[in-house]
C-alpha cells in the first residue's frame, strides 16, 4: 500500500500487488470498497507475471474526497498513479461499481489502455432500453432511489441503514447483505473470503461513508464520457443469479459497446463470479 499524490492536490490510497513485469492491470473496485478488495489476487496475478494497481476512489479509505465527482473523473486520477509508478499502457478490470470506472479508463486514456473487463458492472442509470431497478434486491432499489433525492437524503439513508458495514465480522457479511445475495453467494462468503471482505469493507468506511454517497450519486447521473469512445476490446462478465446488478445490465453494455463480448455463465451471482472465474477473467484479458 501506499499513497500518492495527483495533480489536484488529493492523495489517493493505492495498492500495488503481483510481480512487476512487461503487463500491468488496473483493478476498480465495487461499491463500497476499497484498493484492498483485490489483494487477495495477488497470487493469481504472480501465476499470471502481472502486476496489480487498484485505487480506492476518492471518499474511501484514506483518499481524499472529491465531491461532485463524476465516472469520468477516475480516468486523470488513474493517469497520474500510472505515471508515478512509471506505467504506460495497462489493460483495467472493474467489478460491479468498478465497471463503470473501468470503461471511463478505456473511453478517456485510449492511448494507453489496451483491454477492458466489466464484472457484474453497472450500465447508466437513464438509459433507453434498461429498467435500472429491476431485477435487484430490495436494499439496492431502496439505495438507488434514496440517491435521486441528493447527497443530504442518500448521507442520511447511510448513517440510518448502513452504519453496520462500518463494524462488520465475516461472520455477519452475509447477513449484512440481506437479499442482495443469493445462494451461490452465500456459499462464496464463508471462512477466509468473508473475512477479507468484511476486512475491505471495514477500511473503505473508516473515515465515514463519503465515497459510498459519492459513488452513488455518480451512477445516477451521466457519466461523463461516451461509451462508443472505447475502441480497445471489452469483455462483460455477468451472472444470472445476480440480485445487486442484474443480468439486463451486463445485456445492455454488450449492445451498446462496439467491441464487447459477452461472458455471461449461468448459475452465478454477484460474488460467485467473480471468486470461480478469476483465471478466465486474467487469461481473455491479457489475450485480448
Amino acid at each position: 500500500m501506499r499513497s500518492i499524490a495527483v495533480a489536484s492536490g488529493r492523495q489517493l490510497d493505492v495498492l500495488v500487488a503481483g510481480v512487476g513485469g512487461n503487463e500491468t492491470v488496473l483493478m476498480h473496485h465495487g461499491t463500497p470498497s476499497d484498493a484492498t478488495c483485490w489483494a487477495d489476487w495477488d497470487d493469481i496475478a504472480t501465476e499470471f507475471g502481472v502486476r496489480l494497481v487498484s485505487v480506492s476512489r476518492p471518499g474511501y479509505a484514506t483518499s481524499t474526497r472529491q465531491p461532485g465527482r463524476l465516472v469520468a473523473d477516475c480516468a486523470s486520477d488513474a493517469a497520474d498513479v500510472l505515471d508515478e509508478l512509471g506505467i504506460d499502457s495497462f489493460r483495467t478490470v472493474g467489478w460491479s461499481g468498478g465497471g463503470p470506472h473501468a470503461l471511463a479508463c478505456g473511453a478517456l486514456l485510449t492511448e494507453r489502455c489496451r483491454a477492458v473487463a466489466t464484472l457484474a458492472g453497472v450500465a447508466p442509470f437513464d438509459v433507453q432500453g434498461l429498467d435500472f431497478l429491476d431485477g435487484m434486491g430490495p436494499e439496492n432499489v431502496d439505495e438507488f432511489s434514496v440517491s435521486l433525492q441528493g447527497e443530504a437524503a442518500l448521507m442520511a439513508w447511510m448513517h440510518e441503514n448502513a452504519e453496520g458495514f462500518r463494524t462488520v465480522s465475516g461472520e455477519e457479511i452475509v447477513e449484512s447483505f440481506g437479499g442482495l445475495v443469493p445462494e451461490i453467494d452465500k456459499a462464496a462468503l464463508i471462512g477466509a473470503y468473508a473475512e477479507h471482505m468484511a476486512a475491505e469493507t471495514r477500511r473503505a468506511l473508516e473515515r465515514g461513508f463519503d465515497g459510498w454517497v459519492d459513488d452513488d450519486l455518480a451512477f445516477t447521473q451521466p457519466w461523463g464520457f461516451d461509451l462508443a469512445a472505447i475502441d480497445a476490446p471489452v469483455t462483460v462478465w455477468q451472472g444470472d443469479l445476480d440480485l445487486m446488478v442484474p443480468r439486463t445490465h451486463g445485456q445492455w453494455l454488450v449492445e451498446h459497446l462496439p467491441t464487447a463480448v459477452s461472458r455471461m455463465p449461468e448459475g452465478h451471482g454477484h460474488i460467485s463470479l467473480v471468486t470461480q472465474y478469476r483465471g478466465e477473467i486474467l487469461g481473455e484479458l491479457l489475450a485480448a
